[in-house]
C-alpha cells in the first residue's frame, strides 16, 4: 500500500515539489516521503477519529467524491502540518504542496482501488491500513450493508457489527461516538 502511495506522490509532485523554487532539489525526496507518510497517517487519523464513514464512502465511490469529501481536507491539513513541523517548510509553501498533491493522489488512489484490472491496491487494503485492521472484507461488508445503495451511518454501524467490532475496539469506539 505504501509503495503504491509513494509512486502516486512521485507522479503528482512535479510542479508542487520538484519544480518548486522554494524546495531545494536535495529536499525533494524528503518532501515526497513526508507527503506520502502523512497521507497514510492522515487517513489513519480519519478512521480513528470519527471519519471512518467518510473514508469508507470515498473508497466505495472510487474517488468520485474526493474533492468534496471532508477526509481530503483533513488529510491535506495533516500533510501541511507535517511539512512545516518535520521539514521546516513555510506555511504558504506547505499549503501549496498539500493543496496540489493530496487531492490528486487520493483521487488516483481511490480510482486504482476501484479498478478491477489494477491489483496494486484495493479498498480493503486502504481501509485496513487506515484502521490498522488488516484482513477484514470492508468492501464486501459495505456493499452488503448498503440497503438503499447509499452509505450512511446506519450502514457503517452494520459493517462494524458484521466485522465483530460491536463490543470493543474500533467498532465499540464508533458505537460510543454515535450513541449505539
Amino acid at each position: 500500500m505504501f509503495e503504491t502511495l509513494m509512486n502516486l506522490v512521485q507522479q503528482q509532485s512535479g510542479q508542487a515539489v520538484i519544480n518548486n523554487p522554494a524546495i531545494p532539489n536535495e529536499q525533494n525526496d524528503n518532501v515526497m516521503q513526508t507527503v506520502a507518510s502523512s497521507i497514510l497517517s492522515g487517513l489513519g487519523q480519519q478512521a480513528q477519529g470519527g471519519g471512518l464513514g467518510n473514508l469508507l464512502g470515498m473508497v466505495v465511490n472510487g474517488g468520485n467524491n474526493v474533492q468534496d469529501n471532508p477526509v481530503t481536507g483533513n488529510v491535506q491539513h495533516h500533510v501541511e502540518e507535517n511539512l512545516m513541523q518535520k521539514l521546516g517548510i513555510s506555511p504558504q509553501v506547505a499549503m501549496s504542496i498539500a493543496g496540489a498533491v493530496v487531492p490528486m493522489v487520493l483521487g488516483k488512489l481511490m480510482n486504482k482501488a476501484a479498478d478491477p484490472n489494477d491489483n496494486s491496491v484495493d479498498g480493503n487494503s486502504i481501509l485496513g491500513a487506515a484502521t490498522g485492521q488488516q484482513g477484514i472484507d470492508w468492501m464486501g461488508a459495505a456493499s452488503s450493508a448498503m440497503a438503499d445503495g447509499k452509505l450512511d451511518m446506519n450502514d457503517l454501524m452494520r459493517v462494524m457489527t458484521q466485522q465483530g467490532g460491536g463490543g470493543g475496539g474500533l467498532g465499540g469506539m464508533l458505537g460510543g461516538l454515535f450513541g449505539r
